[in-house]
C-alpha cells in the first residue's frame, strides 16, 4: 500500500509524535535535493526549541539510549524536510538509505544501537516502506556539539 499523507499523519498521532517545522539550513546547503526520483535530505542534527538534543559524546557523558532518542528526533525532522520539499508524504515511495553519524569515544562500539533510534522511528511511521539500508559511523565530533546526525535518502514518485 503506498505511503499517504493521511496515513502518516494518523500514525504520527497514534505514536504521540508531532511533526516539527522543517529545520532551516545552518550553512551553505539546502535541506533537501530532489532529482531523478530520489530525495536526499541533508544531515539532521536533532533540535528542540533551537537547542541540540542530548549534546556531547556518546560514551563520555551521553548515554546510548539518549543518543538513540536523539537519532529518532533527527529522523522525524528528516520526515518534516521531505514533506516540506515534496508537498506531501504521498510523494514518498520508500526510504532507501539512512546514514547515522555518532559522536563517540574511540572505544564505543554501540553505533548500531544508537542508529536504531532513527531506523525504528522510520519503520514505526512508514511501515515496510520505512525499511532501509543503513550506515552507522562513529566520529569524534559533530556540528553544534550534537551526539548524532542523520541523513536520509528516499525514492519519490514522479
Amino acid at each position: 500500500m503506498p505511503i499517504s499523507d493521511a496515513d502518516v499523519t494518523a500514525r504520527l498521532s497514534e505514536l504521540g509524535l508531532e511533526l516539527p517545522p522543517p529545520p532551516q539550513a545552518l550553512a551553505a546547503y539546502v535541506p533537501c535535493v530532489v532529482h531523478g526520483g530520489i530525495a536526499w535530505v541533508a544531515g539532521q542534527i536533532p533540535m528542540l526549541d533551537g537547542t541540540p538534543v542530548s549534546p556531547g559524546i556518546v560514551g563520555d557523558g551521553v548515554e546510548p539510549e539518549d543518543a538513540a532518542a536523539a537519532a529518532a528526533r533527527a529522523a522525524l525532522q528528516s520526515l518534516s524536510v521531505l514533506r516540506a520539499e515534496l508537498g506531501s508524504f504521498d510523494a514518498i515511495e520508500r526510504i532507501m538509505q539512512v546514514s547515522v553519524f555518532v559522536a563517540s569515544t574511540p572505544g564505543f562500539t554501540g553505533h548500531p544501537q544508537v542508529a536504531n533510534g532513527a531506523s525504528e522511528l522510520l519503520v514505526d511511521v512508514l511501515g515496510d516502506d520505512g525499511r532501509h539500508a543503513r550506515a552507522a559511523v562513529g566520529v569524534p565530533s559533530l556540528p553544534l556539539g550534537s551526539c548524532v546526525e542523520v541523513a536520509v535518502t528516499a525514492a519519490v514518485r514522479g
